[in-house]
């Protein structure tokens, strides 16, 4: 094996490269003040473990087929689940066998991705429907402590300034990489650092892991800074332009734009800042009459023509402004106050008037400093969203640049209110986006919940997963409702491989079910119950250990049927199936959004029949965000049941 003695001494001509590199003070031209460019100045460049991650493996046809299988069980009669063993069978030893060796040869022929990535960017960008509630999902920062640092103004500096500054550390590959340390007081270190910059971009990784540590993949970091996701007819593509320095700012429907670094590079000062900032605040421009924003909530297809016709009738060069920008500050004339469900339904949709679904995110800051992000999903899948919305909440709550005090700079002021051309077809095109949008958003269902029993420390102190307590209370609200189970999705990441993605974990087992039909009975027996439940919870975190290692069977499926359409070969019945569509037909659509800086994080609901939750344990509570269709559901019945699985499952561990 490896040793990292040998890794050390095979290249000293690398290190004397490193060392070259790491001189960043003559990255920028005149450069101010150092320390105060860049947000982090690693030791370890950022894209350093990216050449030697490993690749996103292909699973084993049969490990994948009894992988399915398992998620079916809890979902089908015993007939429908006859007929799906008998199909999936046929499926693998006839089709599948050729498909699986294709997708293998493709794999090996493109070892600078994996085998799921381009697909996924396909299905995303293929996909018409709009990407506000559909897509894009909200992360709402925790408020600051101090209530003078809720300011919008000083919280809409801080956040700037801190975000500019992780931008350039991005820019300059300083910023340290993404890396999971199992054991952090011994691997998260300065040694660590030092050692891992010494190796060879080609080794990096296994000097890392034999340190007990998993770099994690960078490349969606690309993603985050002067991009837009542009409509295009039939699939949409990512603009990208890094050579840009300037921000759009949203207020009252309107657009300005200024630069946020000087003619030499460098960063503006914090009070250069708050001056521009201020000059929008205080700009006394009406709301904008026929606000382009909503358009950008439409069907993609139509948003296609629509944006045409803009270019077309003389906004190319003032819609390139917003694309290229490094990213959207939208400064909302709304207050939050006490109402936790106006936050969800502000950072989620809002009215549409003053935001830019397109843009890779946008800084959203309401009237009293409440602050949070929406994100595009088809460039990442949060992994870089939220390393950055951790960051710069970190650095803002803690080491601040502007306070209450802090005057504006008259200096390096360079705001630009752009000015539309809005002819009478594309005020028609915006009066029925509005109207449209405002319907859509009605037809929502939101509610939440803070459940205080029971707390991410105490399951692990009954030895079970918090997320697996989550995902059981979900189950067992929807059997309360509703007598049944349906398909349940929830988000793994893999970006422990080279261009990983996601990975879909299916928490409805024969386990869970057994756990909620015997909980609902007349008669629940508390000891078979906590059996039930260890057993859930050991299962659970092996299947949250398969996905997250590229043994799920979502992916594999999904790639082995892109694979018979390139091919021209027919599709199997299995992809038409009763079972498969089921299944796939996510009612519960989950993802966990935990971490120290988020208040709250959700989504719409994927299935009209379904519900979006996100979720948190925090340490002293669970929570969850609930939306769904009010035509199908209710939301707020489902975080009544919610409440009430929680407390017989507190009941349960504490009995």
């Amino acid at each position: 094996m490896l040793t990292v003695n040998k890794v050390l001494n095979s290249n000293n001509l690398h290190i004397k490269n490193v060392t070259v590199i790491r001189n960043i003070t003559k990255k920028v031209k005149n450069v101010r003040d150092v320390g105060y460019q860049y947000l982090q100045r690693s030791k370890v460049p950022t894209m350093h473990f990216q050449k030697s991650l490993p690749r996103l493996p292909i699973p084993e046809l049969n490990n994948t087929q009894d992988r399915y299988l398992s998620a079916l069980k809890p979902l089908l009669t015993n007939e429908q689940y006859s007929e799906a063993v008998k199909r999936t069978n046929s499926f693998v030893t006839n089709e599948g066998k050729e498909l699986q060796r294709k997708l293998v040869a493709k794999d090996k022929a493109n070892k600078h991705t994996s085998y799921i990535s381009d697909y996924w960017f396909d299905i995303y960008l293929r996909d018409r429907a709009p990407l506000p509630i559909n897509y894009n999902p909200l992360l709402v920062f925790q408020n600051d402590t101090r209530p003078e640092y809720n300011d919008q103004l000083i919280r809409a500096t801080n956040l700037l300034v801190s975000a500019v500054r992780f931008m350039l550390s991005l820019r300059e590959q300083i910023l340290e990489p993404e890396v999971f340390h199992l054991q952090p007081k011994k691997s998260n270190t300065s040694l660590f650092r030092t050692i891992t910059g010494l190796l060879p971009e080609n080794l990096s990784w296994y000097g890392a892991y034999l340190l007990g540590a998993f770099p994690l993949d960078m490349s969606q970091f690309g993603g985050l800074f002067n991009a837009t996701r542009l409509p295009l007819l039939n699939k949409d593509k990512i603009f990208k332009d890094p050579t840009c320095n300037h921000v759009v700012v949203q207020k009252n429907g309107n657009f300005y734009i200024f630069d946020v670094l000087d003619s030499d590079g460098n960063i503006l000062s914090p009070s250069e800042f708050l001056g521009n900032l201020s000059n929008i605040i205080n700009d006394n421009s009406p709301k904008a009459t026929y606000p382009l924003g909503i358009l950008t909530s439409q069907n993609r297809n139509e948003w296609a023509n629509q944006r045409k016709h803009l270019e077309e009738t003389g906004n190319h060069e003032l819609l390139r402004k917003i694309d290229s920008a490094i990213f959207n500050l939208v400064l909302d004339d709304f207050i939050i106050g006490d109402n936790k469900h106006r936050i969800l339904t502000q950072f989620l949709h809002a009215d549409g008037l003053n935001r830019w679904f397109d843009k890779s995110f946008s800084m959203i800051v309401t009237k009293d400093g409440v602050s949070g992000i929406n994100f595009e999903h088809s460039w990442g899948d949060g992994v870089a969203v939220l390393r950055f919305f951790q960051d710069i909440y970190t650095e803002t709550t803690t080491n601040p640049f502007i306070n209450p005090d802090t005057k504006p700079s008259n200096n390096n002021i360079t705001v630009k209110k752009l000015e539309f051309n809005i002819d009478d077809k594309s005020k028609s095109f915006i009066e029925k986006a509005k109207m449209e949008y405002k319907d859509w958003c009605d037809s929502l269902s939101i509610d939440y919940i803070l459940y205080e029993g029971l707390t991410k420390g105490a399951c692990k102190k009954f030895k079970v997963s918090p997320d697996c307590i989550m995902q059981l209370a979900f189950q067992a609200a929807y059997h309360l409702i509703n007598g049944k189970f349906v398909g349940t999705y929830e988000s793994c990441s893999t970006s422990a491989f080279k261009h990983g993605r996601t990975e879909t974990m299916r928490p409805c087992t024969d386990k869970t079910k057994a756990f909620c039909e015997i909980l609902h009975s007349n008669k629940p027996s508390y000891q078979e119950l906590r059996s039930i439940m260890q057993e859930c919870s050991s299962y659970h975190s092996v299947l949250v250990k398969q996905a997250a290692m590229g043994q799920g069977f979502d992916r594999h499926i999904f790639a082995l049927m892109k694979i018979a359409e390139e091919n021209n070969m027919p599709k199997h019945e299995l992809y038409d199936s009763y079972e498969y569509k089921f299944l796939n037909k996510s009612i519960l659509s989950t993802s966990t959004l935990s971490a120290p800086s988020v208040l709250a994080g959700g989504f719409g609901p994927v299935a009209k029949e379904g519900f979006g939750i996100g979720y948190s344990a925090f340490p002293d509570k669970l929570g969850a965000a609930v939306a769904s269709y009010k035509a199908h559901n209710n939301s707020t019945q489902f975080v009544e049941a919610l409440h009430k699985s929680f407390v017989d499952i507190t009941k349960i561990l504490s009995g």
